[in-house]
């Protein structure tokens, strides 16, 4: 596991285009068991397996993540301001903290890849490329994908998550391990100004900002790019339609940057 990311680490397992990759992962602070203190290096962030090199990837082209499946433990954590703790335990596909009771639905907090810059950057704030992008629509199911910043690519994965309220108002979700997660990775022609995803019934468009009026910015016009391909509209009508069928979300408040992910749901046009 690391707790950084860069395009200096060594990848432990490399990949042709339309391989999968199974593994584990920590809960984001490091932990397995939930009776074992963890051991967090000094200075790390969340616990990532990877890197993943993706044979033949080159800078400048799309990543295309398809995630297969996540399995958590049947155990995880929130936090709460001033300091609460809450532990919850996992019934089937329903998680429960005393008399209460969430559905289950999984996904991984960072999937993302290293700046192009040497040396080692922060898990926590999500980049162009991807990173802590904390965005409960990416389940199992989905396909993300990302602007290659690097060459063979250099995927992290982890910071499972059983469950999550857009914002992650806390600054945590039900951080969980995870037994199992399987990415499929390829690449694609697609120019990207930030990232998308594809979910079983929507497009996403992720933007990313310190600022939320130019996160929600970037999420729009990274939609409008999509829009324009996928519906083969000028740039004046895929606004237009936008106005009307297309959804602002604020994917979370907490990782130093904002996150908005704009959706259009594939009955929202007609």
């Amino acid at each position: 596991m690391r707790g950084w990311l860069s395009r200096d680490y060594e990848p432990v397992v490399t990949v042709d285009p339309g391989e999968s990759v199974s593994f584990h992962s920590y809960a984001a602070f490091w932990t397995w068991d939930r009776d074992v203190e963890p051991q967090r290096p000094e200075g790390a962030g969340h616990a990532l397996y990877g890197p993943i090199a993706l044979r033949g990837a080159r800078a400048g082209q799309t990543l295309v993540v398809r995630i297969d499946e996540i399995v958590t433990r049947d155990w995880g954590r929130t936090w709460a301001p001033p300091g609460e703790l809450f532990t919850w335990s996992l019934d089937g596909d329903t998680w429960r903290l005393g008399p209460h009771a969430v559905r289950s639905a999984p996904f991984l907090g960072v999937i993302g890849m290293p700046p192009p810059e040497p040396g080692e950057h922060s898990t926590t704030p999500p980049r162009r490329w991807g990173g802590n992008i904390d965005c409960k629509e990416l389940v199992a199911g989905t396909t993300l994908f990302l602007p290659i910043p690097v060459d063979d690519a250099l995927l992290m994965a982890g910071d499972g998550h059983g469950a999550q309220g857009d914002g992650e108002v806390s600054g945590t979700a039900i951080e969980c391990p995870v037994e199992r997660a399987t990415l499929t990775l390829g690449v694609d022609d697609r120019d990207l100004r930030s990232p998308i995803a594809r979910t079983s019934d929507s497009w996403l468009a992720l933007g990313f900002d310190e600022d939320l009026d130019l996160a929600a910015e970037q999420a729009t016009q990274t939609m409008l790019d999509l829009m324009e391909r996928e519906l083969g509209v000028s740039r004046a009508e895929a606004f237009g339609l936008a106005s009307v069928a297309v959804d602002l979300r604020v994917t979370q408040v907490v990782n130093e940057v904002k996150g908005v992910h704009a959706v259009l749901r594939d009955d929202a046009i007609r």
